[in-house]
């Protein structure tokens, strides 16, 4: 793929089930989800299909993977120039490495990841001479904004800065600290090349992680639907700077993620 380096790619959601999750996220965000597994053998894999193109796959947890403690949940993909140098130079600054570079034939080479506050990640670098649009800011049916909660927001920037070359471009106060706006390394000084943000988590027993907020065109709508199929909404919508209005949700299946719609 030809997206810079440090760039989102591509979005996974790991499931026990994959029927439940497909009617799910069909009817809440719009999504075409394949029916059977594109995988000829192995694991289970299904392809998220948006409107105008594609915006992650569904990886299904078969009996082993859950009793290696594989649990529902949403991982985002960070496309690298050289996944083997990145995961050397990540391990070099305190991350671990989960699954090593490893090649998936006619798609390219990945390795799943971890920062040292132990939130888990992909880098990859795609076969595919066209650009991934999996993450586009108002795309709809696709990822709109990239969040992180950390144990140590500092130590997590300095990590993530030196690996992919990310840059702050401002923040706001948050109660708990600093809500932190995320860009590629060069990207301008426009706020549309922001791409998400990170803050520290606000309580010390709360979870650390990556939440990715999916487009949807009515949020009132999306939050009705989430909780009449099984999900639960952490929240009323609530409007954020930019006039977008948002909340997050965990599926029936126990994976954390968020939506967004325009006020």
């Amino acid at each position: 793929m030809t997206n810079p380096h440090g760039s989102w790619i591509w979005y996974e959601l790991m499931t026990p089930d994959a029927q439940a999750s497909r009617a799910f996220y069909e009817a809440v965000i719009g999504w075409t989800i394949d029916a059977e597994s594109m995988a000829p053998s192995g694991a289970e894999y299904r392809i998220l299909h948006a409107a105008d193109g594609d915006v992650g796959g569904m990886l299904t947890l078969d009996a082993a993977m859950l009793a290696g403690g594989a649990k529902a949940g949403w991982l985002g993909y960070v496309g690298v120039d050289d996944v083997d140098a990145s995961v050397e130079q990540l391990k070099a600054a305190g991350g671990s490495v989960h699954v090593p570079p490893t090649d998936i034939p006619d798609t390219g080479r990945f390795a799943m990841v971890a920062d040292p506050q132990g939130v888990p990640f992909y880098v990859m670098r795609g076969s595919s001479p066209e650009s991934s649009t999996a993450y586009a800011r108002f795309g709809e049916g696709h990822v709109s904004w990239n969040e992180l909660q950390t144990s140590d927001a500092e130590a997590g920037f300095a990590f993530y800065s030196t690996v992919f070359g990310w840059e702050r471009a401002g923040g706001m106060p948050m109660p708990w600290g600093e809500y932190s706006f995320l860009r590629c390394k060069d990207a301008g000084d426009d706020m549309d090349v922001v791409w998400g943000a990170m803050m520290p988590r606000e309580k010390a027993e709360d979870p650390v992680g990556w939440t990715y907020y999916f487009r949807v065109p009515d949020i009132e709508a999306a939050h009705a639907k989430v909780k009449e199929l099984g999900g639960t909404p952490h929240s009323d919508p609530m409007e954020v700077p930019g006039g977008d209005r948002v909340f997050h949700a965990t599926d029936p299946q126990g994976a954390v993620f968020g939506l967004v719609a325009p006020k």
